[in-house]
């Protein structure tokens, strides 16, 4: 069983930056993709950025291509998402997500554990 903690979500001003993380444990780190989702208000959950458990593969939705950046530290169990040139529609909760299967997934449905969530708002 693998638990998910995600943190550093908060208020920041359209253009500015943010990194969340998220801190893994109960199982081993190495061996999962790690995905970003997020959710907005009303919206379903969405497909954000995926690192496989290397690190040297990740891909990203065409919403945050060239803007966010997913990274991971194995020696630290944590995956991080640097979110630069931030929008008013990133605002959305942030969920990051293992999945054991070693390829690219970006359905929710397809991943095995999911943290809590961290709120990122982005103001006007």
């Amino acid at each position: 069983q693998v638990q998910l903690v995600e943190s550093g979500g908060g208020l920041v001003q359209a253009g500015g930056s943010l990194r969340v993380s998220c801190a893994a444990s109960g199982g081993t780190f190495s061996t999962y993709s790690m995905g970003w989702f997020r959710q907005a208000p009303g919206k379903e959950r969405e497909f954000v950025a995926i690192i496989m458990s290397s690190g040297r593969i990740t891909y990203y939705a065409d919403s945050v291509k060239g803007r966010f950046t997913i990274s991971r530290d194995n020696a630290k169990n944590t995956v991080y998402l640097q979110m630069n040139s931030l929008k008013l529609e990133d605002t959305a909760v942030y969920y990051c997500a293992a999945d054991r299967a070693r390829v690219v997934q970006t359905t929710p449905r397809a991943y095995d554990y999911w943290g809590q969530g961290t709120q990122v708002t982005v103001s006007s």
